[in-house]
């Protein structure tokens, strides 16, 4: 007798399941597919914050290679030299 009376009581975290399972079928498959389409995106996206330190990254990466450039040329150059007159 024991047996039969704890078996028909549900805990409820059983309930609970129960109860979403019903939520969730309740939907049509075109709502579910298209909230886990959305939920892949959203953790598949790259953020701003992504985009803007690659952005960053190369901006200084041409700036470093413009500065050796500029620095390397401009100390060459003699001022002291005039152009050739024709």
């Amino acid at each position: 007798m024991g047996r039969k009376d704890a078996s028909t009581i549900k805990l409820p975290v059983d309930q609970y399941r129960k109860q979403i399972g019903k939520q969730d079928y309740k939907k049509t498959k075109p709502i579910l597919r298209a909230t886990k389409l959305k939920a892949e995106a959203k953790k598949t996206a790259l953020g701003i914050k992504e985009v803007g330190l690659v952005l960053a990254a190369i901006l200084a990466l041409l700036l470093a290679f413009y500065a050796f450039f500029y620095l390397r040329l401009s100390t060459d150059v003699n001022p002291d030299l005039e152009p050739d007159e024709d």
